[in-house]
């Protein structure tokens, strides 16, 4: 990995990175995007040089988004099917359009949380973890670029 010009402002916790990564920042810097499509990391952080092709998120982003989905969707589908007045057919409609919408709004937010997660925990070939490298483990006092 290439060393930034200046030292990258790494997160201070677990519950930061995987912010940044929420929002589709790079979870190490917060400086640049962490997607170049709707799914797809970008190869390098072009601000902190980080390597994101190491990243597996795989399965578990959508299994996040299925959850937290059917968890929201409850409520309205509990709704539909005891009180509403409207026909049956129309409130299935409805929450067909709630539930894709939801699923697609919250895929790239849990697939940066996932990609910060993995990154974290330095799993997947992430050397030095981030919680290392937060931690001032990864480059003792006096080596590095930015003694």
């Amino acid at each position: 990995m290439l060393a930034p010009e200046k030292r990258p402002d790494l997160p201070a916790s677990l519950t930061a990175a995987l912010l940044r990564g929420a929002k589709g920042q790079c979870p190490r810097c917060g400086e640049a995007r962490l997607f170049r499509a709707f799914l797809k990391p970008v190869d390098h952080c072009p601000s902190c040089h980080q390597d994101w092709t190491k990243q597996r998120a795989d399965d578990f982003p959508p299994y996040i988004s299925i959850f937290i989905t059917g968890h929201i969707m409850a409520g309205p589908i509990i709704y539909f099917g005891a009180e509403s007045p409207i026909p049956l057919w129309i409130a299935t409609a409805i929450c067909l359009v709630m539930a894709a919408a939801l699923m697609l709004a919250l895929l790239q937010p849990a697939k940066g949380g996932t990609v910060a997660l993995q990154w974290w925990h330095g799993m997947h070939g992430f050397v030095p973890s981030g919680h290392d490298e937060a931690a001032g483990a990864a480059r003792p006092a006096g080596e590095g670029p930015w003694s």
